[in-house]
């Protein structure tokens, strides 16, 4: 170990600095060291990422201080940090702050300190004679028996159903003694977990963990791309492969979507591995967690408590090891992608870090990202990327759901005015119900009505900061905007000055108006709505999912919070209102968007032993994303779709990089961004297909101004690398952001 440390400071730099570690620090400053270092006028806290023999500066100032007794990086996190950095156009400390959670990063969460109760040894070696009356205590005593390392006090009160007067009467007679001790904040320490034992695979099934066991025990682990139909017992090969790995000794992370992060799903991982049995716990890391919660989890991981760390996107960077397997189920999913810098997509730096780590990568998906689909075909005389397992039938040998498309340009003609469900809906619906079976009726908007209109003058209520209509939320009597979060009152009449008609329209539908149909169509049904409307309190989604499981409610309407995770075979009929919003959105995924949304939905039905349903409502049944959702037909879709990303030279036959360009000056924002538009055609020659600028689809958010530019290349380094060197050229004045999204998935 040189001198000389390399320290990345958390503040925004874009580069490493050296500091001398002095005598006294020398033996316990290691790579990934979390450090308090000089910086200036002030103390700022970095790692420690790299050691050199010397400095090629002249003067060097000394570390300050180490914070902990043990690194909280291992050189390969540091390198992934790095990666990062580079690859998505920000700086190290940015991709530092991934790797490092907040809660552990700035120490300023700490660990639980509570009372904990053990008998003490005398108490514990021979039988104790209380007396007649001392029920209480002998009740306390007996539970104590049977935990011999103690219970925190808390813990014990509850489950002994006593007062800590009679913990302390045991403490006065010598039975018991109290300490304050460190105790978890475990998000999941009121539930208890019956043990599972694995299920019988099918001959498929088989085959998927033979390949994915096959990966995990070589010394060059593939990624492994598990294309399962919906209910094709996928988590089953994931749980049996997990328990190999733990058998190695190693540990795994399963990434799940945030919104498919469920209990159900939390429950089959934390059934299936208790500590007793596996010697691991299970740990979970997901958005909704606590500071305090996060915190200790986090450490549960790193000192290898937990070796099955189950969770969102960030969970990608859980300090697991020696690390054997990474999953990511519905690889496919959006939120892996993260909105703000460094923009990353859980589901490649899982790819990435497997590469580094040397472990298996396997991703599961009914309805693959044409990306993935595409690493696995071999082309131009190349071997395929990943390797590829096909499980084409439910599990159970369960039909998948019969999927009927309703066209509602015809429906028009026979219904009048405004409807939300076709006659063929809500016959459906109606003949579930009778059966005491359950429905789920999904719209991806909020809200009631999604614009507000007048007749008399045109007039149309829009957001001030914002280029879109206000939507109305009738339950509250408000028009909100659901891009900056402006809300004002619903006026009773025409806001224009020169019209204020009272005949106020309002068009559209929204789960709200769902709701409301409902309630009207089908006055006896129990009805839940989940959405990010409603979702207000931590607990609320998981009662509602509870309340629906054990039949409480007959009809759950929601947004795509219920398009995935859910496994309820009282689930007979799955009803998408409108299948074609988002079909026809300014952006090439647009047809991959729909037709994985209606094929994840309608996998939600038929998973019991009655055959599932499903009713598409369209204005577009002709679209090619309809027609091979409704066969269920993945290769069919697959196959077209890349005729068409082929022909105009759309990811994966090139990769992107999405530039975006805001201020609050329309006109100052353009002339930027075509001056960096000019400098980009400039350099990049061929290297480079560049689009734009041009204002975005929604040309105004939270105030700003936006322009767009899409840049494709089939040289994707030498690209970002071309694009930071000429934002740090350009000096853009810092009322004109740029912000570089490397693989992007959305250009709205």
């Amino acid at each position: 170990m040189g001198p000389i440390a390399k320290v990345i400071v958390d503040i925004a730099t874009g580069r490493e600095f050296d500091y001398r570690v002095p005598e006294r620090l020398r033996d316990v400053v290691r790579v990934g060291s979390r450090v308090h270092v000089p910086f200036g006028h002030r103390n700022v806290q970095g790692h420690v990422v790299a050691f050199a023999d010397k400095s090629t500066y002249p003067s060097v100032k000394e570390i300050a201080d180490v914070i902990g007794e043990r690194p909280l990086l291992d050189p390969t996190m540091i390198e992934l940090a790095r990666w990062m950095a580079r690859y998505y156009c920000c700086p190290v400390e940015v991709a530092m702050r991934c790797v490092l959670p907040e809660a552990v990063r700035q120490g300023e969460t700490t660990f639980k300190q509570s009372l904990h109760v053990q008998l003490t040894a005398a108490a514990a070696a021979g039988p104790l004679e209380l007396g007649p009356r001392a029920a209480k205590q002998a009740h306390v005593v007996e539970i104590l028996k049977a935990n011999p390392h103690g219970m925190f006090l808390a813990e014990l009160l509850r489950k002994a159903e006593v007062t800590a007067a009679v913990v302390e009467t045991l403490k006065r007679k010598g039975i018991v003694e109290i300490a304050t001790k460190t105790s978890e904040r475990d998000p999941y320490s009121d539930e208890v977990f019956l043990p599972s034992e694995p299920l019988p695979l099918n001959a498929a099934q088989q085959q998927a963990l033979d390949i994915v066991l096959k990966s995990t025990d070589t010394l060059e682990p593939a990624v492994v791309l598990i294309h399962g139909v919906t209910g094709s017992g996928k988590t089953e090969v994931y749980l049996q492969a997990i328990e190999h790995v733990l058998a190695q000794g190693k540990g795994v992370i399963v990434l799940v979507p945030e919104i498919a992060l469920t209990p159900q799903t939390v429950e089959r991982f934390k059934s299936r591995f208790n500590p007793k049995r596996h010697g691991t716990q299970v740990a979970v890391l997901h958005s909704h967690l606590s500071a305090g919660e996060r915190h200790d989890e986090w450490h549960k991981i790193h000192r290898g408590d937990a070796r099955i760390v189950i969770g969102a996107r960030s969970a990608v960077f859980a300090p697991v090891n020696p690390l054997g397997l990474i999953v990511v189920d519905e690889e496919h999913e959006t939120s892996y992608k993260q909105e703000e810098a460094p923009r990353y997509n859980a589901r490649d730096i899982a790819v990435v870090r497997g590469r580094m780590q040397k472990c298996a990568v396997v991703l599961g998906s009914a309805t693959p990202s044409l990306e993935s689909y595409f690493n696995t075909q071999p082309r131009e005389g190349q071997p395929a990327k990943y390797g590829l397992v096909q499980l084409p039938d439910r599990a159970d040998h369960k039909q998948m759901p019969r999927i009927r498309v309703v066209d509602l340009r015809e429906e028009l003609l026979r219904q009048k005015g405004l409807f939300v469900f076709s006659e063929k809906l809500r016959t459906a619906i109606s003949l579930r119900l009778d059966k005491k079976e359950q429905v789920l009726l999904f719209l991806n908007r909020r809200g009631y009505a999604t614009s507000m209109t007048c007749p008399a003058c045109g007039y149309v209520a829009k957001c001030e900061n914002c280029s879109v209509s206000l939507v109305y939320h009738r339950k509250l009597s408000q028009l909100k905007c659901h891009y900056c979060g402006h809300e004002q009152a619903a006026p009773e009449q025409c806001p224009s000055p020169d019209c204020r008609s009272p005949k106020i329209k309002y068009s559209g539908v929204g789960t709200e108006k769902i709701e409301a149909a409902v309630a009207k169509n089908f006055p006896a049904a129990r009805v839940a709505r989940m959405d990010s409307d409603v979702m207000v309190r931590k607990d609320l989604y998981r009662e509602i999912l509870g309340a629906f499981r054990t039949g409480k409610v007959d009809i759950l309407i929601g947004t795509q919070m219920i398009a995935r995770g859910l496994h309820y075979p009282n689930v007979t009929l799955v009803g998408i209102i409108y299948a074609d919003m988002a079909l026809h959105l300014p952006d090439f995924r647009a047809a991959e968007r729909t037709f994985q949304l209606i094929v994840q939905v309608a996998g939600r039905a038929g998973r019991g032993d009655v055959e599932g349903e499903v009713v598409v409502q369209t204005f577009t049944p002709f679209a090619d994303a309809i027609r091979h959702a409704r066969q269920h037909d993945f290769a069919g879709f697959y196959e077209q779709e890349m005729e068409y990303r082929r022909e105009f030279h759309y990811p994966p036959f090139t990769r992107a990089v999405a530039l975006l360009f805001r201020g609050r000056n329309d006109d100052k924002v353009r002339r930027h961004a075509e001056a960096i538009g000019e400098r980009l055609r400039a350099q990049a020659g061929k290297l480079a297909l560049i689009a734009g600028p041009a204002p975005a689809p929604m040309a105004k958010i939270k105030g700003f101004f936006r322009y767009n530019m899409l840049l494709r290349t089939h040289q994707i380094m030498r690209l970002t690398e071309l694009i930071a060197a000429t934002l740090r050229a350009a000096k853009l004045p810092p009322d004109v952001l740029a912000t570089v999204d490397v693989d992007p998935l959305s250009l709205l």
